[in-house]
């Protein structure tokens, strides 16, 4: 029954979202935004809102583990699995905005957790500030895309207000009951198998509630929509943290991290993130090779986890491999690779081609 109950909130948390963004995007192109901005914000926040709802819930019950293990596991999981996997499928091709204003974004409220979390609890008014944060980043994307599309027609929609109204409705209907039932059995899960809630935040629940973001990303690489899947990656990433662990710890009575999220999953979500500069760097774009590397980088990451869970002896082995080998041979091939680039660039080279 708890296997059961975890799959039909997670099939209702898939469903609602996949709802919710079909509404949200005919409402955005009704009033005319960007590609990239629907991507950003629309799809984005859309795919995102699993999140939402399961990691407040988590707080109101009081499973604060989750609640955080979810917004920093669903972080890692966008950038190295859903990228890489869409990467592995076409790839893919970032805009300057995204390597000029938004990715630098999704490093700084990523750095911004360290503070927050310093002292073993994100409270209240910590998560009233990221809530704002939030709200300021949305506002200024999109008077930002309202300006760009000043002077273009406006996209025509098909269906009525009230129908995409309805479906946003339903949608977030959907997602509330969903996230309910897949706390409830994560929760169960979680004792049955005598492993942390934070665990089970990491990795079940944050590639579960990631579900849509994977959706989403590889139909738009598959569909050659490239924006919308890397704009839905970084601007879910920014919406996790801001919205989703500022509303979980603003509905809890703040939001405990434990020291294992402060020594190490906190840091290797902000190493994720300041990895995608250099990446999206060197040419704009995201090669098939770099796309398997991030999902090489998430199924260790996800091994090491289950092994140290389980005291395994070979958990130090490959935490040391990867900690000590491999992410600093990445650190120098990506900064090779981004002095090339600018070389190329102070030579007169197209860096967009």
């Amino acid at each position: 029954m708890t296997v059961l109950l975890f799959l039909i909130g997670l099939v209702l948390l898939i469903a609602g979202a996949e709802t919710l963004v079909r509404g949200a995007a005919a409402l955005a192109a009704r009033f005319g935004v960007s590609p990239l901005a629907i991507g950003l914000t629309v799809v984005a926040f859309g795919t995102s809102a699993p999140e939402l709802a399961a990691s407040v819930l988590a707080a109101r019950a009081g499973a604060g583990d989750i609640a955080l293990g979810n917004v920093v596991g669903s972080n890692i999981f966008n950038v190295l699995f859903i990228l890489g996997l869409a990467a592995l499928i076409a790839p893919l091709v970032v805009q300057r905005q995204l390597v000029r204003v938004d990715v630098p974004v999704m490093m700084a409220v990523s750095l911004l957790v360290v503070p927050l979390a310093w002292d073993g609890k994100i409270s209240r008014p910590e998560g009233a500030l990221l809530l704002g944060g939030i709200i300021l980043y949305t506002v200024l994307l999109l008077r930002a895309a309202r300006r760009d599309l000043e002077a273009e027609a406006r996209p025509t929609t098909q269906g009525t207000l009230l129908g995409q109204l309805a479906l946003v409705v339903g949608g977030l209907a959907a997602l509330v009951l969903g996230a309910r039932w897949l706390v409830a059995g994560a929760v169960a899960l979680a004792r049955a198998l005598g492993l942390s809630d934070l665990i089970i935040g990491l990795t079940v629940v944050a590639a579960g509630t990631s579900l849509p973001e994977v959706a989403a990303s590889v139909v738009a690489a598959i569909k050659g929509q490239r924006d919308i899947a890397v704009g839905n990656v970084v601007g879910s990433n920014i919406f996790n943290i801001l919205c989703v662990l500022g509303g979980a710890a603003l509905v809890g009575d703040g939001v405990p991290v434990a020291a294992a999220a402060r020594h190490l999953d906190i840091p290797v979500m902000i190493v994720v993130a300041i990895a995608c500069l250099p990446i999206f760097f060197t040419g704009h774009r995201i090669s098939r090779w770099e796309g398997a590397l991030f999902l090489a980088y998430y199924l260790a990451y996800t091994l090491y986890l289950v092994l140290q869970a389980q005291h395994h002896d070979a958990a130090p082995l490959l935490g040391w491999a990867v900690l000590g080998f491999a992410l600093p041979l990445t650190a120098i091939t990506l900064a090779v690779l981004a002095f090339r680039a600018c070389r190329r660039q102070r030579r007169g080279a197209d860096p967009d081609r």
